[in-house]
């Protein structure tokens, strides 16, 4: 990422959902948090690859949020 690039943070994060139905996870305390990412693009990638790793498990989620939209809800970056 150049200095010039906007940084705009994208959180990665999964886990096992109870139902699929819903958004609700299994266990609290085992979330995968991947990480913080600089864009959308890092994110995605890394997003990408925890999805294939637990492709195995049909009730495991991972999910992309918007930080910079939570931590700056005027920008619309």
């Amino acid at each position: 990422m150049s200095d010039k690039e906007e940084q705009l943070l994208h959180l990665v994060f999964g886990g096992e959902l109870e139902d699929l139905k819903k958004m609700k996870f299994k266990d609290l305390d085992d979330l995968d948090i991947v990480g913080i990412f600089p864009n959308y693009s890092t994110a995605y990638n890394a997003w990408k690859a925890k999805a294939q790793q637990t492709v195995d498990n049909a009730h495991a989620r991972y999910f992309i949020v918007h930080m910079h939209r939570l931590l700056d809800p005027e920008n619309k970056g």
